[in-house]
């Protein structure tokens, strides 16, 4: 009998409810309208139109600002610059800001020359397939991203009058220099305008991209690297 008293109480209920909905529509509809707002939107569109784009790049050029945060230290250390890439391989960053310090993948070897901080010295290292200051700072988050990365929706934003989406990366392998990485992609021509990287070691990266110039080329100059005069080469 107790379980007959249940069923029954549970369809007096469930009248209840459709009677007070049917009573009260609006806040149905409001109801309904907080649970879809509540949901995320889907990232793999603004995704899947960077890497799109992405592809139809040859070379690209753009001013940077750089700012690295380092816990351990504190201070943001805030750079400027020109920033160079041509596919496969070849990418460069020009500072002018601390001036003379280079950034250049020329196809063979990554040389880290920073006269600012380490005088005398280059660093060369073969170049690696990824990596924070590896020739595809930006490819490697728009390149086949739905196998390499989990993807949230941050927020719809604007940067310098662009209005972009705000997406969050999570690399699904463990061989990534680092945890996970933000980018900012503009609606409407699907180029990335920022980047926030947290990497493996905590330092935090933000790189902003301004005045982005798509396949008109860059100077060979730019893209080559010869150690000037008495600078010694120290092989990683």
């Amino acid at each position: 009998m107790s379980l007959l008293l249940h069923a029954d109480a549970r369809t007096l209920h469930r009248r209840q409810s459709i009677n007070s909905a049917i009573r009260n529509p609006k806040s149905t509809i409001i109801a309904i309208g907080i649970s879809l707002s509540l949901q995320s939107p889907d990232p793999w569109p603004a995704l899947d139109h960077a890497s799109q784009i992405y592809q139809t790049i040859t070379s690209l050029s753009a001013d940077f600002v750089q700012v690295i945060t380092n816990p351990m230290i504190g201070t943001p250390d805030t750079t400027h610059g020109r920033l160079y890439q041509m596919r496969p391989s070849r990418f460069a960053m020009r500072f002018t800001d601390p001036k003379g310090d280079r950034i250049v993948a020329d196809g063979r070897f990554l040389w880290l020359y920073t006269p600012s901080t380490t005088p005398g010295q280059v660093i060369r290292s073969r170049i690696p397939e990824y990596g924070t200051t590896g020739p595809n700072l930006i490819g490697q988050f728009v390149e086949q991203p739905r196998e390499r990365y989990t993807a949230h929706y941050v927020r719809a934003d604007s940067l310098e009058h662009t209005s972009v989406d705000v997406i969050r990366l999570v690399p699904k392998g463990h061989d990534q220099p680092y945890s996970e990485a933000v980018i900012w992609v503009g609606r409407e021509d699907g180029l990335v305008y920022r980047l926030d990287i947290t990497e493996a070691s905590g330092q935090e990266r933000t790189v902003i991209l301004r005045n982005l110039k798509v396949n008109r080329g860059v100077p060979g100059r730019e893209l080559t690297f010869s150690p000037p005069a008495g600078v010694r080469v120290v092989d990683q």
